[in-house]
C-alpha cells in the first residue's frame, strides 16, 4: 500500500510540475505577444513554426536588383501604361516591352525567399504589383501567386478577347513590333497587365479571405503609395505580426494615403506598437540575412543550384 501511496504521490507531484511549465509557457507567450516583434524574434518564428500563413506583399523594388527599371522612374510611365493612349498609340509600350518580357530577367534572392517559404509550406500567398513574372521562374506556384496588377505570362485580344500565352507573341514582341490577332486579324494582342484605367484582376480580391487568416504579413520593395493595394495591410487581424523590409520607412502614421488611423498605419516607433517590425536598408542584402537567421541557407544555395541548370 505505501508503494502504491507513494508512486501516486510522485505521479500528482510530476503532474503538477508539467502543469505550471504549461502555465509559465503560456503567461511567457502571453507576455511575448504584447511586446513588439523584431526582424530576429519574427526570423526565430518562422523557424521554429509559428508563422504558418504567411502572406507577403511586394513591389518594385525587389526586382531592381534584376535589372528591371523601377516604371516610376520612367519620364511618362502614366502615358505609356493609360489604356486609352495605349489604344491609340500601342508602339512605345511594345518598344518597352521588347526590355521587360518574360526571359530576359532572371530572379533575385527575395524571388527566391518566397519559393523557400511555399517550399517549407508556410506560404499563404504572394501578393505582388510587380508584373515582370519573376515570382513564376522563381517557382512560385501560380496558386501562390496574386500579381495585383497583372503580368506578361498571357495576353488577350482587345478586339475579340482570344487569350495568348506570352510565347504565342514573344516573336513578334522582340521585333518590337505590334502583335495582332491571329483570329480576327485586326485586334491588337495586348498583355494581361493592368493599365490606368483598367479594373484590378479577379484574383485580387482573394484578398478577402487570405489576409484575415494570416499570422504574419511581410511588405517588402514597395511604396504602398498605390490603392487599394497599399491599403490592405489593415487587413490583416490585429494579432498578426507586420514585418517591413525596404530602403525607407513607408505607411506610418501621417504619411501620405496614411493619415486616418484606421487604415492601419505602420507603428514602429509608437508606445503602443504590439505588431510591427521593421528592418531599413537593402532588401536583397536584408533577406540573405533573415534566410540565414531561419536556418535555411543550405536549402537556398541548393534551390540557386537547381534553378541555374534550368
Amino acid at each position: 500500500m505505501k508503494v502504491r501511496r507513494s508512486r501516486r504521490i510522485r505521479e500528482r507531484k510530476k503532474y503538477e510540475e508539467e502543469e505550471m511549465m504549461q502555465i509559465t509557457k503560456s503567461i511567457s507567450s502571453l507576455t511575448m505577444k504584447s511586446e513588439a516583434p523584431t526582424f530576429k524574434s519574427i526570423a526565430k518564428g518562422i523557424r521554429n513554426g509559428s508563422y504558418q500563413k504567411i502572406i507577403i506583399m511586394s513591389g518594385a523594388g525587389i526586382s531592381v536588383a534584376s535589372g528591371i527599371p523601377d516604371f516610376r522612374s520612367l519620364p511618362y510611365p502614366e502615358a505609356i501604361f493609360d489604356i486609352q493612349y495605349f489604344v491609340e498609340k500601342p508602339q512605345p509600350f511594345f518598344t518597352l516591352a521588347k526590355e521587360l518580357y518574360p526571359g530576359n530577367f532572371e530572379p533575385t534572392p527575395v524571388h527566391y525567399f518566397f519559393r523557400l517559404l511555399q517550399d517549407n509550406n508556410v506560404l499563404k500567398r504572394v501578393y505582388t504589383q510587380n508584373i515582370d513574372t519573376l515570382e513564376r521562374r522563381a517557382g512560385v506556384l501560380p496558386h501562390k501567386l496574386v500579381e495585383a496588377h497583372g503580368s506578361f505570362a498571357t495576353a488577350t485580344c482587345l478586339n475579340c478577347s482570344e487569350e495568348y500565352d506570352a510565347e504565342d507573341i514573344k516573336k513578334v514582341v522582340m521585333k518590337g513590333k505590334i502583335p495582332y490577332c491571329k483570329y480576327c486579324k485586326k485586334g491588337i494582342i495586348k498583355p494581361d497587365i493592368t493599365f490606368f484605367g483598367e479594373g484590378l484582376p479577379e484574383k485580387f480580391w482573394w484578398h478577402e479571405s487570405d489576409f484575415p487568416k494570416a499570422d504574419l504579413l511581410i511588405v517588402i520593395g514597395t511604396s504602398l503609395s498605390v490603392l487599394p493595394f497599399g491599403g490592405l495591410i489593415k487587413s490583416v487581424p490585429k494579432t498578426c505580426h507586420r514585418l517591413l523590409i525596404n530602403n525607407t520607412e513607408v505607411a506610418v502614421n501621417n504619411t501620405l494615403g496614411f493619415k486616418d488611423p484606421k487604415l492601419g498605419a505602420f507603428r514602429f516607433n509608437e508606445k503602443n506598437n504590439t505588431r510591427d517590425a521593421k528592418k531599413i536598408g537593402d532588401c536583397q542584402k536584408n533577406i540573405l540575412k533573415l534566410i540565414k537567421l531561419i536556418g535555411w541557407e543550405k536549402q537556398y544555395k541548393k534551390l540557386l543550384k537547381k534553378s541555374s541548370k534550368n
